[in-house]
């Protein structure tokens, strides 16, 4: 391999590993959404021509931020003489100028907390901050955050553009709110957490079935926030991110393919991270509520801490067969008193049928498609198929395998569904 090729490959590991945090750092330091992903493009230009030439730098997120911010700074300048300005005598218009300010560890590494509370603001619309965060702290491309949303990617474009014109005009500050604003901020920031994490661990479309890399950073920023605001439902949220996370290493077949929960090889399951997420939950159960908010709601969990709960009862059993359905069955009640939803009420009829036998399952299941509910989820027609499979009710499960089929989005679920199906007829 030439050198060339070689700085090349470091550059693109580079980008993989560092790209978001330097935006996080640039955003920060120039103070600007736009400004500050023109000036990461451009740094990143500049290392593939000097890389090759100097050899790459021994701190080279550093060295990009560097990189970026002066070239963001040019630029002004530039546009500052062509308006017929000949000098710009306050340089604080052009971001910030302490040469310690990209070097300073501790706030390079809180500058992603600080964009995901910014893109996760109370001014911005719920679906915009999301869309922002994945955009702006993940990287994910506008049609992958489109398909997530199924909206068209247009629409989701104009979202993020107005959000960070919103951002802009109303002055919204890059920074973690004061301690006596936070826990009013926090339930959207665990939900864009959570769904980032969701993303990461099972893609919304494509080939493979997990993005490691997204649902890492999710890990990251959960317990960024829990150093931060060691609140029971951040600490439930991690918990629950933890717990799901220790199952990667079973959840695909050497060639990729999707293997479910019950036929999981347990002994991949990471105790490390599953000793970590039962401790999180019982502090998140047992400790005092610390905010006021979680006071006066009467309340000292909520429902990242009861999931997390439940994902801990499964990680904690040897096998299927020896899990407490019947603690399951019971959180999950709590959980859609907390939080009344059909998409938990189809994971209760799940864990119902597990404990009182399929036909009890698909009652509740279609208790909830009769009610116009879940109809073009996924999850609930293979979980139907499933269950009348069980029953030897092959025409109502060929159906339903049909059904999950057309809305798969997801190959190595679509794949998993076909096989069930074609193994009816056998």
């Amino acid at each position: 391999m030439s050198t060339t090729d070689s700085v090349q490959e470091t550059l693109n590991a580079v980008y993989v590993d560092e790209s978001r945090r330097v935006l996080a750092t640039l955003i920060r330091l120039l103070g600007d959404f736009d400004a500050a992903e023109e000036a990461l493009h451009d740094a990143f230009r500049a290392a593939l021509e000097q890389w090759p030439r100097d050899g790459v730098p021994a701190n080279p997120r550093a060295w990009l931020v560097s990189a970026g911010r002066f070239k963001a700074i040019d630029a002004m300048r530039r546009k500052a003489r062509f308006d017929a300005l000949d000098e710009v005598e306050d340089e604080a218009k052009l971001g910030t100028v302490d040469p310690e300010a990209w070097t300073d560890a501790e706030s390079v590494e809180d500058d992603r907390l600080r964009l995901i509370f910014t893109c996760c603001h109370p001014a911005l619309a719920p679906d915009a901050q999301v869309a922002l965060t994945l955009r702006e702290v993940c990287g994910l491309k506008t049609e992958e955050i489109a398909q997530a949303f199924l909206t068209p990617a247009p629409t989701l474009a104009q979202r993020i553009v107005r959000a960070k014109g919103k951002i802009r005009d109303a002055g919204i500050p890059y920074q973690v709110p004061e301690p006596d604003e936070l826990p009013d901020r926090l339930d959207a920031v665990l939900r864009v957490i959570y769904l980032v994490f969701n993303e990461g661990y099972t893609a919304s479309s494509g080939a493979t079935l997990m993005r490691h890399d997204l649902s890492a950073e999710a890990i990251r920023l959960g317990r960024l926030l829990v150093e931060l605001l060691p609140e029971p439902e951040a600490q439930g949220l991690l918990a629950l991110m933890l717990l799901h996370e220790s199952r990667r290493a079973a959840r695909t077949t050497a060639s990729g393919e999707l293997v479910l929960l019950d036929d999981q090889d347990r002994s991949l399951w990471d105790r490390k991270q599953i000793a970590e997420g039962v401790r999180l939950v019982e502090q998140a159960l047992t400790s005092p509520a610390l905010s006021e908010r979680t006071r006066v709601e009467g309340r000292r969990f909520g429902p990242y801490a009861i999931q997390a709960a439940i994902a801990a009862v499964h990680a904690e059993a040897p096998s299927v067969a020896a899990t407490d359905w019947n603690e399951i069955v019971g959180l999950y009640d709590v959980l859609l008193r907390i939080n009344p939803s059909p998409v938990i009420e189809l994971n209760r009829a799940v864990a119902v049928a597990t404990r009182d036998g399929a036909a009890a399952g698909v009652a509740i299941i279609d208790a909830i498609l009769g009610r116009g509910e879940l109809e073009d989820y996924r999850p609930a027609h293979a979980a139907r198929a499933e269950l009348c499979r069980q029953l030897g009710n092959t025409k109502e499960a060929r159906t339903s395998y049909k059904r999950a089929i057309a809305l798969a989005r997801q190959e190595p679920e679509r794949r998993l569904l076909e096989r069930r199906l074609a193994e009816l007829s056998k």
